[in-house]
């Protein structure tokens, strides 16, 4: 099973038109939060790190409504936070399908099998459940063990009652290529549509400041995991960012292409820098000097980011407006990743270099404040 033919002809012809258009940044996916509300405190999210009355807070189904109308994105991705604790999760999913949207709700997975029967399987919704790694690794990057053996049987009841399901994994620079190999076998023989996979970005409010990859890791870190991936492998992101990662392709962030809707409003410039909020989505795309953001403009925050929401919409719009990109992308799905030279793993300065074991065993005892546990 792979992405419905409906969902890549939508954004085939979402993106043509706007070339035709001749619009220089448009959004192509959405990053819609609801809350940020979680009951998991991940050691390398900061999102929980807000004060408890902001945390009880969510987004009403028609904020969520008028900001995704506004925005006009033909692909609308609710992270969090754990978005199946918005007591209104099933009404906001069952609006979107309505408009057409292609819907990807990330969780966590804790909560997901008890709340199957609110939803109804579509076309344009997929659960996207995050996974870390196989057990030891997730479970202790999520700081609570028994998290992923609970992902694993959501995932099983998802697919066994029709909803489509993709996973979510965020890459560290303690991450082992074989098992995350493994883990892939895993998740293809249990049914996934795809994989998404991702450096993590050094959030500032994160617990854990000592994991995070630095660009030649995160080249390095790709160029193992995927050299001669196997053919039934089903990655849920483009070709060409996928030979980005491993250092095939230059690409450029382009930071509009997944802007970001929460509570305090439209967040600038993007997901993953948090540095103001405007009142509505074509002030945040006229009013934010975007030159000051991706690594070209030297911004000390862009230099080591190589993360899917920056640079996958980079990925999409070379895909269809160069034939370098195009023809890389069709070579990639006709004959897999091409064979690279595995890079050496870049040396790491004394003062962030990782002692991985005793740093796991401290970050499985980290545990979630009380006022953020909601749901368990």
């Amino acid at each position: 099973m792979g992405v419905p033919v409906s969902q890549m002809w939508t954004v085939a012809k979402y993106v043509l038109g706007q070339r035709l258009r001749g619009v220089k940044r448009y959004p192509l996916v959405l990053m819609l939060e609801p809350l940020f509300r979680c009951n998991l405190a991940c050691a390398g999210c900061g999102k929980i790190q807000y004060p408890g009355d902001i945390l009880k807070q969510n987004l009403t189904p028609e904020q969520c409504f008028q900001a995704v109308d506004e925005c006009g994105a033909p692909i609308v991705s609710i992270p969090g936070g754990e978005p199946l604790l918005h007591p209104q999760i099933d009404d906001i999913v069952r609006g979107l399908v309505a408009r057409k949207k292609y819907i990807y709700l990330c969780t966590n997975a804790i909560l997901l099998e008890k709340h199957l029967h609110r939803f109804e399987p579509s076309q344009y919704l997929s659960f996207s459940v995050h996974l870390d790694g196989p057990r030891h690794e997730h479970d202790v990057a999520v700081c609570r063990e028994g998290v992923y053996d609970v992902a694993i049987s959501a995932i099983k009841a998802a697919v066994a009652q029709g909803f489509r399901v993709t996973t979510n994994t965020t890459l560290y620079n303690n991450a082992e290529p074989q098992r995350l190999r493994e883990m892939f076998d895993t998740l293809t023989e249990i049914g996934v549509e795809g994989m998404m996979i991702s450096p993590g970005y050094q959030y500032e409010k994160a617990p854990d400041q000592e994991h995070f990859l630095i660009r030649e890791q995160t080249e390095s870190l790709f160029r193992r995991l995927l050299h001669k991936a196997k053919r039934s492998w089903v990655f849920n992101q483009s070709p060409v960012f996928l030979e980005f990662l491993r250092g095939n392709y230059e690409l450029e962030c382009t930071p509009w292409g997944n802007p970001t809707f929460n509570i305090f409003g439209w967040q600038k410039p993007c997901y993953l820098i948090q540095e103001g909020y405007v009142s509505s989505f074509q002030e945040l795309m006229s009013d934010t000097v975007w030159e000051n953001y991706g690594r070209k403009s030297g911004n000390s925050k862009c230099q080591d980011c190589m993360v899917h929401c920056g640079y996958e919409p980079t990925a999409v719009h070379e895909t269809f407006n160069s034939w370098r990109g195009l023809w890389a992308a069709a070579r990639t799905t006709l004959f897999g990743l091409k064979p690279l030279p595995e890079l050496p793993v870049p040396s790491v300065p004394a003062s962030v270099r990782l002692q991985t074991e005793p740093q796991l065993v401290a970050l499985s005892s980290f545990q979630p404040a009380e006022s953020t546990r909601t749901g368990d």
